[in-house]
This record gives structure tokens, C-alpha cells and sequence, in this order.
């Protein structure tokens, strides 16, 4: 099966990130493995940490081992020091509470992250633990121009897979490279693990108007289905991570990818239509991961903001009250975005490349 368990966005309790829900994690893990699911991917900062403690608890202390393949990730975005690698990869073992990794990246890479593996020797601590028997397949996630990925390829084809970025919005995008980057890892000869088929939840609800082509082809359909679908039908794709956050998620996504059907390219040419207008008017292109509230000293909550501000520019004026009242509910316990502090470390890691501060700026100046 092509669907992998992605554990970015486990179900949480008092919208609390560090708090799973374990009862419903429980429930969803047993329905994807039951339905022939293999494939979980962790990552060291996901959940603040506790996304790998959920699943050694969840499913390697309930588990034998030949059930699951595991996806776990270098911290890249705040690893400084060579020194730091061991000391979080025997972090990440016992943790996971596993003796080795199927899968292992070097996590989010970009110009100045490659910058910092390079400096560090990250390729080769990865190579080593693959020696070792640590590791069966190395890898890396990318967030970065096509011209990019295509020199780094180049200089290290010793890299097994890639984990790229890719969905019927972004297919096309200048900014993203979807296309381009999945066509560098075709040149390459290198297998696809896909991220973020939904843009983050965004193709899980689209305008009415767009909804209604796709109910019209299909009124069984999740919309949901339709991206991750879309992704699937790549070639050269051997796993799409899905960041379910609840049971009825996975129940859908486990009734379209136990026997899947991949699209037509005249039902690609619809999403991908529809991704172009999508594009038009999705004013901040912002997918939710929250690498940036992570690294934000203030504890403004920018993925709910911009989310907020994506949907006034989407619904206009008539949304406007909706939005405010939902931006002051939100701020009474987090930060408002006018008190951001400048201080850049949000765009540091940001996989999209956003002008956070920036942006805050318009949050603020549209709903205070």
C-alpha cells in the first residue's frame, strides 16, 4: 500500500501539540495496520518529541517488528555542531524504542541546510549508521528550487530516496517546484516519498464552486482523496504520507488506498486545473507544519493567523467579522501577531520561504 502514517499531526487533547491523544492513535494505527499499512514516519521535533515516544508506546511495544517500517529524521533546522548528531540519533533509537531505522533523512534540507550537513559531515554520519546496521535506507527531505535538488543529486548519489513536497496545488508552482523537483528525482533514478499531498489541509476543503467539479465526477469522493490520489498516481512515487489527525481520516484515506486506483490523466488535468485557479487566490502559501511557532520566542500561534487571513482573502468582506472574532479568540492565549518581535527565527525554518514577519504585519493590520 502507498499510504504512509505521517505522525506530524496526531490527534491532540486541549489543542495542547504535546499532548496525543492516545486512545484515538491507538484505534488508528490498528485500522491501518489491520488494512495492510506499513509505513510510519516520526521526526525528532514533531509533537515537541513526543511523537516518537507515542510510537514506540502505540506500536512498537504492541507490535512485532516485521509489521512496520519506520521513517525518523535529522534534525537539520537546529543540529550546529557534528558532535550533535550521535548524541540525537541514540536519542531518537530510544525513543522510538527500535534498534534500527528502515528509513532515516536528513530532515527539511535547503541551500543552508545542505550548507550546514556539508560543513558537519552529515552524509557520512547517515553513510556510517548505514554500515553499522543503524539504518537500511538513507535519504532526505527537501525544501528548495529544482536547480537546487539537482546539484545535490549530483554531488551525493549515495542518497537512496527523496522526500519531496508534492500535491495538485503545488504541482506547478514557482515557489514549490513540485513538478520540477519530482521530474530532478526521476533523472536521478531516485524513489519518491511524498509530503504534504493536502498542502496541509487545504485541498480537504475547497470553494463550493470547485467541490461541485469534483463531486460531480465522483460524489462518493473525499476531496481528501482526490490530492492524495493525485500524488499516488506518479510513477516514480512509492509512498504518500498522509498527517491524519483523526480515526474518521484514516478511515477514509484506508478506503480509496487499499486497492488504489490511480487517476486518469483526464481527471489529473481537472485537480491540476483547479490547483492553478487555487493558486490565484491563496494569498500566503503556509501548509500548517508550525516549524515556526516551534522556534517562535513569543508564542504567536502564525499558522492559525495566516489560515485566518487566507480565508478572508478567499470569502472577502463578508468573512471579515467571522475572521476577527475568530483571530481574538485564538490571541486571548497566545500572542497577537503585533506583538512579534522581529526577531527572524521563524523564517529560519520555514519550509516554504516565507516573509513571516512580513505577513504578521497584514494579520495584524486586518484583524486588531
Amino acid at each position: 500500500m502507498k499510504l504512509g502514517f505521517g505522525l506530524m499531526r496526531l490527534p491532540i487533547i486541549n489543542n495542547d501539540e504535546k499532548q496525543i491523544d492516545m486512545e484515538q492513535f491507538r484505534a488508528m494505527v490498528d485500522d491501518f495496520i489491520a488494512a495492510g499499512g506499513t509505513y510510519f514516519d516520526t521526526a525528532y521535533i514533531y509533537h515537541g518529541g513526543n511523537s516518537e515516544t507515542a510510537f514506540k508506546e502505540i506500536v512498537v511495544n504492541r507490535y512485532d517488528r516485521d509489521k512496520f517500517t519506520i521513517a525518523n529524521k535529522m534534525p537539520m533546522m537546529i543540529v550546529r555542531e557534528e558532535s550533535q548528531l550521535e548524541q540525537i540519533f541514540n536519542e531518537q533509537l530510544e525513543r522510538c524504542g527500535v534498534d534500527y531505522f528502515d528509513y532515516y533523512l536528513l530532515h527539511s534540507l535547503t541551500e543552508k541546510y545542505i550548507e550546514t550537513c556539508e560543513r558537519i559531515n552529515a552524509f557520512d554520519f547517515v553513510l556510517k549508521k548505514k554500515e553499522q546496521g543503524f539504518i537500511k535506507k538513507v535519504g532526505f527531505s527537501f525544501h528548495d528550487t529544482a536547480q537546487v535538488l539537482d546539484d545535490l543529486l549530483t554531488k551525493h548519489p549515495e542518497m537512496e530516496f527523496v522526500q519531496l513536497q508534492i500535491n495538485y496545488l503545488d504541482y506547478e508552482s514557482e515557489q514549490i517546484q513540485s513538478r520540477k523537483c519530482y521530474e530532478v528525482a526521476v533523472k536521478h533514478n531516485k524513489p519518491v516519498v511524498v509530503m504534504e499531498p493536502i498542502k496541509g489541509g487545504v485541498l480537504a476543503s475547497l470553494p463550493e464552486n470547485f467541490e461541485k467539479v469534483l463531486k460531480d465526477r465522483n460524489k462518493e469522493a473525499s476531496l481528501s482523496s482526490w490530492a492524495i490520489r493525485f500524488a499516488a498516481s506518479l510513477e516514480n512515487v512509492f509512498m504518500v504520507l498522509s498527517g491524519m489527525s483523526a480515526l474518521q481520516h484514516m478511515e477514509d484515506n484506508l478506503s480509496y488506498m487499499k486497492d488504489f486506483i490511480a487517476l486518469t490523466e483526464e481527471e489529473k488535468n481537472v485537480v491540476l486545473e483547479i490547483g492553478e485557479a487555487i493558486r490565484n487566490y491563496t494569498v500566503i502559501a503556509c501548509t500548517k507544519c508550525k516549524y515556526c511557532e516551534n522556534n517562535c520566542p513569543m508564542g504567536i500561534a502564525i499558522a492559525h493567523y495566516f489560515e485566518l487571513y487566507n480565508d478572508y482573502h478567499r470569502y472577502g468582506k463578508a468573512f471579515l467579522n467571522t475572521a476577527i472574532r475568530r483571530y481574538n479568540r485564538a490571541s486571548t492565549d497566545k500572542a497577537k501577531a503585533s506583538e512579534c518581535i522581529h526577531c527572524g527565527a521563524c523564517e529560519e525554518v520555514c519550509p516554504q520561504h516565507l516573509q513571516i514577519r512580513e505577513l504578521l504585519e497584514k494579520v495584524a493590520e486586518s484583524f486588531e
